[in-house]
């Protein structure tokens, strides 16, 4: 499976710590025609490590903000990779993005292959969304949705915001559920070093949800989602039934993955079983690969945090095969 970083954002998110560079509309082009020069290079490299992981054969662009590419330069890296049709081909998008470009962006996405779209909405309330620093509001996240037609569409939540208590919650979700998206997500707001929240925080701005807000309103999802029909199959994925994400389930179960663009990481299964965790550093151009080999304690550790995150459960006790110095070592 192949995973692909786009490192542009139109403006950054209150909350976010995930690399990215501002990229202003006509203004930066030339930003993004180096930046898909550099993904069609890095493709050519690594070629070999790319076909190894197919046995998982996804495609997902993330971000950044994957739909400030234009078709056009989409249609360089997906013609560069060459391995579709994919099982499952993702793209993050913004609603603005979707609004500004229109029914004809989200047809153009179809044609490369796209069958799957997840729309980071967060919330349907104006101010969150204000807070949140997020470029659209309500109704254009409304009406972008509008866009998404012949696709599977997944749609992004968060909760334990500050200040957004459990009614807000419940109004932005039962819209979502009049929407019936195949697929949602929603994710507990986290403070992530170096992100403009951690500052917020640090300097008594603002003060986190507590433990019980976040509980109500995650209980609330899983309450409200359930009754709905939704899968509960990842502890912040719930999906209509066959609508499961392939390419994030596969993360889960520690597929090997290519991950392409800066700041992306990747899991290579060598030939004689020994597993190498790689990751790309985070600049615009001329990104760079740094690695480690994972030792079996690492790989167990991970099986174990990874599976007990599924609706499979934590690995059955009689398949656990850890000694005493490694689970000293977890707790």
């Amino acid at each position: 499976m192949i995973y692909i970083h786009v490192p542009f954002c139109r403006s950054f998110c209150t909350y976010c710590d995930f690399y990215s560079e501002i990229n202003c509309k006509g203004r930066d082009d030339a930003a993004v025609v180096a930046y898909v020069d550099n993904i069609c290079n890095e493709i050519d490299a690594r070629r070999a490590e790319i076909e190894a992981t197919l046995k998982t054969n996804t495609l997902y662009l993330g971000g950044g903000t994957p739909s400030v590419l234009p078709i056009d330069q989409l249609k360089r890296i997906v013609d560069k990779l060459g391995y579709g049709p994919y099982e499952e081909f993702t793209i993050e998008v913004n609603p603005e993005d979707i609004v500004e470009k229109g029914l004809d962006y989200v047809k153009g996405l179809v044609n490369l292959g796209v069958n799957r779209i997840s729309t980071g909405v967060q919330s349907l309330d104006d101010n969150i969304l204000r807070w949140m620093n997020r470029r659209h509001d309500a109704e254009r996240a409304r009406l972008a949705y509008t866009y998404l037609q012949g696709v599977a569409r997944s749609i992004d939540l968060i909760i334990g915001v500050p200040k957004m208590g459990i009614d807000t919650l419940k109004q932005t979700l039962d819209e979502v559920l009049e929407w019936s998206p195949e697929h949602i997500s929603a994710y507990q707001l986290s403070i992530e070093d170096g992100s403009a929240l951690a500052g917020m925080i640090e300097r008594g701005e603002v003060k986190e949800a507590s433990e019980e807000e976040c509980r109500e309103q995650y209980e609330y999802l899983c309450e409200k989602l359930r009754a709905a029909g939704y899968h509960h199959y990842e502890i912040s994925n719930w999906a209509k039934p066959g609508y499961e994400a392939k390419h994030n389930s596969a993360y889960w179960t520690r597929q090997p993955y290519a991950g392409l663009g800066p700041g992306a990481h990747s899991l290579q299964i060598l030939a004689d079983g020994t597993q190498r965790r790689s990751w790309n550093s985070q600049v615009l151009s001329g990104w760079t690969s740094d690695g480690e080999i994972l030792s079996p304690k690492e790989i167990r550790e991970e099986e174990i945090m990874l599976n007990a995150r599924t609706d499979s459960g934590p690995i059955p006790e009689s398949q656990w095969f850890i000694s005493d110095e490694i689970i000293a070592g977890m707790i």
